[in-house]
């Protein structure tokens, strides 16, 4: 490289810049230049422009460049301009030959200079999935099975890269894709023969082997999508809405019949539980077979024979200051601890038993021998619950827990809209151990502080709240299985508070802020259920995309339109899916691709009941008829 300070009678070269950048005139070698730039050169003076296109030149190993050749500034300057792009990652020489002179027949000494192109990204500018344009990080759901994918690149694709291996979507099986380019071979768009499977995740993946036209470096992709539900059936037999009604009743109630277990005739806890029964479950099993005689399930010999089977057990059955446990051993009607420390009575799920005790003894005729026997043996049953003793010292308020070695270390006072208000309207309709109204309105109510009477908007559609926030939907229904929610007292109309709980779920639903998989107006419900993780309590305010049937359906007294599209949507439609021995699996989350094998019967009963409630009030009535839940109506001013 020539000394480039100023001689006198010598074209001195100033600089080099490609683009935007400098070039180095001497010593190491310029890496990264743009591929898609001029290099410009500076010269000390005018250039006899004649000579410039004879002695400059672009070259790499193989071949010499194509250029054009610009001036600029009275010809001291000099643009060359590659006829295309250069390639990437390719070292060059720039050369200038002692034939270049200047305007005045200056000499130039000559001089060589590698540089070496930047290796340029190939990226994604657009694309789209199903007709779907992907522009946000939101999931990408409701894809049509007809699947057709377009990726528009920045630069063109190097087509021979393009391959099986290079693009592909996981979860498709083994049906080929299709490859078409077009728009100087820019777009790619993916088609398959095959349709998607309904309501199914798959992943997008393009390889970083992927190359552009000129070697661009591509860095890859992956993307999830999910297709939609299409025109798949699910193949189970059809049924009007009346007969699927009935159907959906009666296949549910086997998991109480045909399951029970067959020492106590309990509920067990759930399919997978052995001998471990569940007292509040068992509650709503007892009012579900109800609902199988009256349906013609089962006899009203075989319903009076169980249920003696079930009282006999629980007359002996561990309990604590008259409430069961949580949990017992179906065998021994010993306690079976929910937690370590909740190993005694649960005033709560004694509650759930009480109120299906109850709704049974009303619907027993008291002049046939069996029935009277067991009318007085519920009602000692409920006149030893001791109730006021969960007030745990004489407070204005009921304690859901107690054990004779733990004492009221679970530490909790019934505060507030849960699903509890039937334990406090139990305890203030018992005759022997009554709670008087001030603890029904300073433990359940709050002294007031319960109403909040907030508005809840999703998609357009606004309900007001009464009471508490967007709750899991058992919350609308364990209390309200046989207590029926046409009522006020000092602080909500149930019927409404209900009612607008269950529209705003089903308005989140529609409106699925969070882009979770199989949302809809017809498939919607979120409560506690399996899911996932384990089991949780799913809501508005905890959505985790797992949608349990019991949600809409127990709801159908609330929601019937809403509740009868869910219904057929899971029949219909998710069938081969959700549909068992037992009636409706647990739950689903079609984001995650889970579906419940579970059954559990705080989850089916509510379902077998509140549909009857829908469709003839039967549980209502007969509960509603109970000389005591009437004088606690009046103790407590329900209107």
């Amino acid at each position: 490289s020539p000394e480039l300070k100023n001689v006198s009678g010598k074209l001195q070269l100033r600089s080099i810049r490609v683009g935007p950048v400098d070039m180095q005139l001497s010593g190491s070698i310029t890496i990264d230049l743009p591929i898609d730039q001029p290099v410009i050169l500076s010269f000390s003076s005018a250039l006899d422009i004649t000579t410039a296109p004879l002695a400059i030149a672009i070259k790499n190993a193989i071949q010499t460049v194509e250029v054009d050749f610009f001036y600029l500034d009275n010809n001291k300057t000099v643009s060359i301009r590659p006829k295309q792009s250069l390639k990437n990652k390719t070292q060059y020489t720039l050369v200038i030959s002692n034939q270049l002179k200047g305007e005045n027949k200056e000499d130039f000494p000559g001089l060589q200079v590698d540089f070496k192109t930047i290796p340029i990204t190939l990226s994604i500018v657009s694309y789209n999935i199903g007709g779907q344009a992907i522009t946000t990080t939101s999931r990408i759901i409701d894809i049509p099975l007809d699947l057709s994918i377009e990726i528009n690149f920045s630069a063109p694709l190097n087509t021979q890269t393009i391959t099986s291996n290079t693009v592909f979507v996981a979860g498709l099986g083994n049906a080929p894709l299709t490859f078409a380019f077009s728009n100087q071979n820019k777009t790619l768009t993916i088609t398959r023969i095959t349709p998607l499977v309904y309501l199914n995740k798959y992943i997008l993946s393009l390889s970083p082997d992927i190359q552009g036209a000129n070697e661009e470096v591509f860095g890859g992709l992956t993307k999830e999508f999910f297709s939609a539900v299409g025109n798949h059936t699910s193949g189970l037999p059809a049924k009007t809405d009346d007969e699927l009604l009935t159907l959906v009743q009666q296949q549910t109630f086997k998991y109480f019949w045909d399951f029970g277990d067959p020492a106590s005739g309990m509920a067990r806890e759930r399919n997978t539980s052995g001998s471990t029964i569940t007292t509040g479950g068992s509650g709503f099993g007892i009012m579900a077979m109800i609902v199988g005689t009256q349906r013609n399930f089962i006899t009203r010999p075989e319903a009076v024979a169980r249920l003696n089977k079930i009282v006999g057990f629980l007359e002996t059955a561990d309990r604590f200051h008259g409430a069961w446990a949580h949990w017992m051993n179906g065998n021994t009607g010993h306690v079976i601890p929910f937690t370590a420390n909740d190993n005694g009575g649960d005033l709560v799920e004694t509650s759930f038993l009480m109120e299906g005790l109850i709704t049974f003894r009303q619907y027993l005729v008291s002049s046939d021998t069996a029935g009277n026997n067991l009318i007085n043996r519920i009602t000692g049953l409920y006149t030893t619950v001791d109730w006021d003793w969960y007030r745990n010292g004489g407070q204005n308020v009921l304690y859901w827990h107690w054990s004779p070695d733990k004492g009221w270390i679970m530490n909790f006072p019934l505060y507030g809209y849960f699903e509890e208000q039937i334990t406090y309207f139990l305890a203030a309709a018992s005759p022997t151990h009554s709670i008087p109204k001030n603890v029904y309105l300073n433990g359940y109510g709050l002294n007031g502080n319960i109403k909040t009477g907030s508005t809840y908007t999703f998609g357009g559609e606004s309900h007001v709240l009464l009471l508490g926030s967007p709750a899991p939907l058992f919350w609308v229904h364990y209390s309200y299985l046989g207590l029926d929610p046409h009522f006020s007292d000092d602080y909500a109309n149930y019927w409404t508070q209900n009612v607008n709980a269950t529209l705003i779920n089903h308005a989140y639903s529609v409106a699925n802020p969070q882009h979770y998989a199989g949302y809809s107006d017809a498939c919607w419900g979120l409560t506690a259920s399996d899911n996932p993780s384990g089991y949780g309590a799913q809501s508005v305010g905890n959505d985790n995309g797992t949608i349990a049937p019991t949600a809409a359906l127990s709801s159908f007294p609330y929601s019937p339109i809403e509740s009868m599209k869910a219904l057929r949507f899971f029949y219909d439609t998710l069938g081969d899916r959700l549909w068992g021995p037992y009636g409706f699996y647990d739950a689903f989350n079609v984001t995650s691709g889970w579906y419940a094998n579970s059954y559990l019967a705080i989850d089916q009963g509510p379902i077998i009941i509140m549909i009857e409630n829908y469709r003839s009030g039967l549980v209502w009535n007969l509960y509603m008829s109970a000389p005591e839940v009437q004088a606690a109506k009046t103790k407590l001013g329900f209107q």
